[in-house]
């Protein structure tokens, strides 16, 4: 077998094979094309025998919400992030609101510990910026969020406000006449009011659904979504989750015990013509005559949640109510004379006190007499931390819910909705 070389003048010379030379020759190609392709690789005297650089300490941080304006043009956004790179803030998602001639920019950051987020914020060209500490929950996405605040609104009617407030964050709201603000529903008109830090919308009620948040003004997007549950609340219509608990009473026998809404008002007011006038006025606070009159309103679960005791025979004999007060959380209990003192009460106020937490309240409070001894014992029976105040003969009791959020206390899925 031979190879074929050219010689000096030209012609072809034949030249017996060497297949060891062959191999000698493919060895040294392999060589250079590997030193090439790998040449970026540092020689092997320039680390010598020395261990690699230890990795940096971790440094602790934490989660913010922060907004922020910048102008709405090319680089802005750019310089706003390299200023929050620069102090290794992590920007974990960003969602932008396009505002005529600005951008106001929501981030969700990781930020290490010690870091003058607003003079980063400041340094990048942001303004008008509010920030706010977050937590796990605000590491879901938006879309995934906003089906999960979708699905409960459409379990429970009860569940609106506290979606809009989940949604919207700190914020207040309120269910008002229409007359408020105008003769008739078209004070409101059907697409909703956006006014700053104001949002109105017609409550599927009847009214009109008043969301305030003073603090920072309500975006497009914010505005879009909040009126997007309420439509949702209105083609569904009124519904409430079934389910009822036994209720083993400590001097025997049984009740159920269930969540109530305006359906069962004619039941509510039997309850109360049994129930002697110091009862309603323990309860009431007022004259005894007006006392079904608010029935309705408290039964409705636009403004909370009620949750009834009820006998095998359907008589109503206790009914506990849990009512969003603007930023505030009420309890509020009424048991039928020859109900009490069967630990009736205090299992509703219980199973309440859960669904506050569930909800996410930092606190619930109960007006009452200060003679009440039967509701002052059934707050003290919560095992919570407790603040009072008296005003001439009315006591309010508020119960601090972060040592229940931390002692795991049972939520409404888990005592009071099972089938």
């Amino acid at each position: 077998m031979f190879d074929v070389t050219n010689d000096r003048d030209g012609g072809r010379t034949p030249r017996r094979w060497n297949p060891l030379a062959r191999a000698a020759r493919c060895g040294e190609a392999l060589h250079a094309w590997r030193t090439r392709r790998h040449g970026h690789a540092p020689p092997a005297h320039d680390t010598g025998g020395a261990p690699p650089s230890p990795e940096p300490a971790a440094v602790e941080s934490v989660l913010w919400r922060m907004r922020t304006t910048v102008r709405d043009e090319p680089g802005a956004l750019a310089a706003l992030c390299t200023a929050l790179a620069e102090r290794r803030v992590d920007i974990l998602s960003l969602q932008t609101h396009p505002l005529g001639a600005h951008t106001v920019d929501e981030f969700l950051l990781r930020v290490p510990a010690g870091t003058d987020l607003t003079a980063a914020v400041a340094a990048g060209g942001g303004t008008d910026t509010w920030a706010e500490r977050a937590d796990a929950h605000d590491l879901v996405d938006g879309p995934t969020r906003m089906l999960a605040l979708a699905a409960r609104t459409a379990t429970d009617a009860a569940e609106l406000p506290l979606a809009l407030r989940q949604l919207l964050g700190r914020c207040t709201i309120r269910s008002q006449p229409a007359t408020a603000f105008g003769a008739g529903p078209s004070a409101v008109p059907p697409e909703g009011i956006l006014e700053d830090t104001v949002i109105r919308l017609r409550d599927p009620e009847g009214g009109v659904l008043t969301v305030e948040r003073p603090y920072l003004p309500f975006t497009p997007t914010e505005f879009a979504r909040a009126r997007a549950l309420v439509e949702l609340d209105a083609r569904l219509g009124p519904r409430m989750p079934g389910g009822r608990d036994v209720l083993p009473l400590s001097e025997g026998g049984h009740v159920s015990v269930r969540r109530a809404d305006t359906a069962d008002l004619d039941a509510a007011r039997d309850m109360h013509e049994r129930c002697s006038a110091e009862t309603l006025r323990r309860r009431y606070h007022g004259p005894v005559g007006d006392a079904s009159r608010y029935l309705n309103h408290l039964l409705s679960p636009r403004f909370g949640r009620t949750l009834a005791a009820q006998t095998a025979s359907g008589d109503i004999v206790a009914l506990g109510h849990l009512l969003w007060d603007g930023d505030e959380t009420e309890v509020a209990l009424i048991v039928e004379d020859a109900w009490q003192r069967r630990g009736i009460g205090a299992e509703l106020l219980s199973r309440l006190v859960g669904m506050a937490v569930e909800a996410g309240c930092a606190h619930v409070y109960a007006v009452t007499q200060a003679s009440n001894t039967g509701m002052v014992a059934a707050m003290r029976g919560l095992g919570l931390p407790l603040d009072y105040q008296i005003e001439e003969g009315t006591l309010v009791i508020t119960a601090r819910l972060d040592a229940a959020s931390a002692a795991g206390t049972p939520t409404p899925d888990q005592r009071v909705f099972r089938h």
